[in-house]
């Protein structure tokens, strides 16, 4: 089976309405989960508005300077907060912001900022989430080796539908491996989940002769996605910058960061059952996890944040 126009989307593609990415349900086979990305500056000085509706939000600036954000909730309460920034989305977690189903809110600032969304419909409190609260956490072993940023999990955030996290992944490894899908609800092993990737990438900077995007370097990874009894999907992929990938289900995997790139995705993930993330390991793949136990973590992880604490986990796969 040939890729898919429907799941993957190069940079650009997805551009409307004053922003460079936009998922939503108006894209044929989508229902669950949304994202928005945009540049914020001069030229848009008014600010970029969010509308009230049945969707719960987190607001997550991936660089820049800081954001402003000036909401009015579903109770018609007005409320003000400031995002502290970061240099780019390499240099550890971010301020952000949980907006829950009715509120409305204009977002001013500079840099790239990122909106999740899930629909829904129960209410759950208004929240800043400062940086300090997202558990930094090192996944896998060896070239398997990844760094996570739990931005808007279960454990962190309350909501109804919504799960968000950032993975980074060091040049020359791969992570979403072994294979896995969550594309079906089995109580207590398997939660139904659509899938948003979006990515960035970098020259590595661990390697002081990498050159700089403005010398022509063009970073790049590669992205896959295979079929499961439940879903056809097929993905196979060159990815950079700005691209995104979609994952109504199937398995997923790997990202591999090409040699002399570091990688960034942002997952944003909902679906129609219970907010959690179980998952299954394709078959074939599995017995990869085994191959881990006399292996250490990559000792370039964890990228410099010192004011996070890391708990490394062993055996999940993204």
């Amino acid at each position: 089976m040939s890729n898919d126009a429907r799941w993957f989307h190069p940079h650009g593609s997805l551009a409307r309405d004053g922003w460079s990415v936009v998922v939503d349900d108006t894209l044929p086979g989508w229902r669950h989960t949304g994202l928005r990305v945009a540049e914020l500056g001069e030229r848009d000085a008014a600010g970029l508005e969010l509308a009230a509706g049945s969707v719960e939000r987190q607001l997550v600036p991936l660089s820049g300077g800081g954001v402003h954000v000036e909401v009015v909730d579903a109770d018609g309460s007005a409320h003000a907060f400031d995002l502290g920034g970061r240099d780019s989305v390499f240099d550890g977690p971010t301020d952000t912001l949980y907006l829950p189903v009715g509120a409305s809110a204009l977002v001013t600032g500079s840099g790239r900022i990122a909106v999740a969304e899930a629909a829904a419909t129960a209410r759950h409190p208004l929240r800043l989430i400062g940086r300090d609260e997202a558990p930094v956490e090192l996944r896998g072993r060896g070239q398997a080796s990844r760094q996570v940023h739990d931005l808007g999990t279960p454990a962190v955030m309350a909501a109804q539908r919504l799960i968000v996290c950032e993975v980074i992944t060091p040049a020359g490894n791969w992570s979403s491996y072994p294979p896995h899908k969550h594309d079906e609800e089995v109580p207590g092993v398997e939660s139904q989940l659509e899938e948003i990737y979006y990515f960035e990438a970098v020259p590595t900077r661990t390697d002081s002769s990498a050159p700089t995007p403005s010398d022509g370097a063009a970073p790049f990874a590669l992205f896959s996605a295979s079929s499961s009894s439940v879903t056809e999907i097929a993905i196979d992929e060159r990815v950079t910058t700005g691209d995104v990938a979609l994952l109504p289900g199937g398995y997923h995997g790997p990202a591999a960061a090409a040699p002399g790139y570091d990688l960034y995705y942002l997952n944003v993930m909902a679906g129609p059952g219970e907010r959690a993330w179980r998952i299954t390991d394709e078959p074939a793949h599995a017995w990869v996890r085994g191959t881990w136990d006399d292996e250490a973590v990559d000792p370039r992880l964890p990228y410099p944040s010192a004011s996070h604490p890391t708990a490394p986990i062993e055996g999940t796969p993204q």
